[in-house]
């Protein structure tokens, strides 16, 4: 079971949870950075096709461990871009279970092919 710690008195995200506490977990699940890039291997056209791309590689993954997304811990996500947070966020925000899950976005210089704009990596537990 998870359960999603906020501190009293900081305010809550909708976006994120500031920790997450795994009791005796059965199983874990790291999952490997996830690109805009589809089964066939059909990058996303811009952030908002890439975001959503990558969340259903995410979630294709959970898939193939009996998981969902209600069994995500922590969940880092990287961005080529500060300007791509609003896009990623509209078009990947409402994807993440409530309460969301511990999570961290950074801005990188660069991801593992030029055109990638987003990867997202995560911990599951069951």
């Amino acid at each position: 079971m998870i359960t999603m710690i906020h501190p009293a008195g900081y305010a809550k995200s909708p976006h994120y949870s500031q920790g997450a506490e795994v009791r005796s977990p059965n199983r874990t699940l790291y999952i490997s950075g996830q690109v805009g890039v589809d089964a066939q291997g059909n990058m996303g056209q811009g952030i908002a096709e890439q975001a959503k791309i990558a969340v259903a590689n995410m979630n294709a993954v959970l898939a193939e461990a009996g998981m969902d997304a209600g069994n995500l811990a922590k969940v880092t996500i990287y961005l080529t871009d500060e300007s791509l947070i609003p896009g990623f966020m509209e078009a990947a925000g409402d994807a993440l279970p409530s309460p969301p899950p511990a999570t961290t976005l950074l801005v990188v210089k660069a991801l593992a092919a030029p055109p990638l704009l987003v990867e997202i990596e995560a911990v599951a537990a069951a």
